[in-house]
């Protein structure tokens, strides 16, 4: 069974996918969606304790690659298509919905979950069931947006973590971000750019920080601003939750 190198990474990502069988062991009952199932292998894990598990991929390769993977299970079955679109047969258990990146900004989480969130049953789950964002200073020697994933040569965090949202997912959310918010600066120097962090939560139980496919450090550039301890910035931020990398808009006053 070939897969794809970035569905190799995924797989070697051994916290992520702790984290994720954890929860689905359990939450995982009756029927279960999971959505943008790639290679299948969390439908796989859902599927040795659900009743019946519909695994939905719009990419045609990896929709191939879980259904090799998911054959030997008689209670799956593999659905190809834009899970945001897509009309379900029945409502389930337990939705979940691995389309996850740093913000949530250049993957489809959000407005997937605002679609299928209707076909959840009263008292049913989500996987991610809440979403933790927040902000720091920094200055950085990089002069576009990229990962953290320890390529940039040089990195000086100048104000402590503020986390600006925290997303219930079982709940309609809207897609546009437009935040004007306040970070202190720990340290004379220089700020020209904010990092993202994303802390996801599982279950309400389970929480799981950064790993290297899950939600690495996102670094945006920004004007440069000299600034001194104990000093309060204001930072403009906007972008889309799925609406791509490009949506990103970041400004310090």
């Amino acid at each position: 069974m070939k897969i794809s190198a970035y569905q190799e990474d995924l797989l070697s990502d051994t916290e992520r996918l702790a984290v994720f069988f954890e929860a689905i062991a359990n939450q995982a009952r009756g029927m279960v969606y999971d959505l943008g199932t790639g290679s299948g292998v969390l439908a796989a894990k859902a599927a040795e304790l659900a009743d019946h598990v519909y695994a939905v991929e719009k990419n045609e390769f990896s929709a191939r690659t879980a259904l090799n993977r998911l054959s030997h299970f008689n209670n799956v079955s593999v659905l190809v298509g834009d899970a945001g679109r897509m009309h379900f047969p029945e409502k389930a258990d337990l939705i979940i919905c691995e389309m996850l990146d740093t913000g949530l900004i250049d993957e489809d989480l959000i407005p997937v979950l605002n679609h299928a969130r209707p076909y959840l049953k009263e008292g049913g789950h989500i996987i991610p069931c809440e979403i933790l964002n927040g902000v720091e200073p920094i200055n950085l020697h990089a002069g576009h947006l990229c990962y953290q994933e320890g390529s940039v040569k040089y990195l000086e965090v100048m104000g402590p973590l503020n986390v600006y949202n925290r997303l219930n997912l079982m709940k309609e959310i809207d897609e546009q971000v437009d935040l004007s918010l306040k970070l202190k600066i720990n340290s004379n120097g220089e700020v020209n750019g904010i990092r993202l962090t994303t802390f996801t939560l599982l279950t309400p139980d389970i929480i799981c920080g950064p790993t290297p496919m899950l939600n690495p450090p996102l670094l945006i550039p920004t004007n440069t601003q000299d600034v001194l301890e104990n000093q309060i910035l204001s930072l403009n931020l906007k972008y889309v939750m799925g609406g791509g990398l490009d949506t990103i808009e970041a400004r310090i006053n």
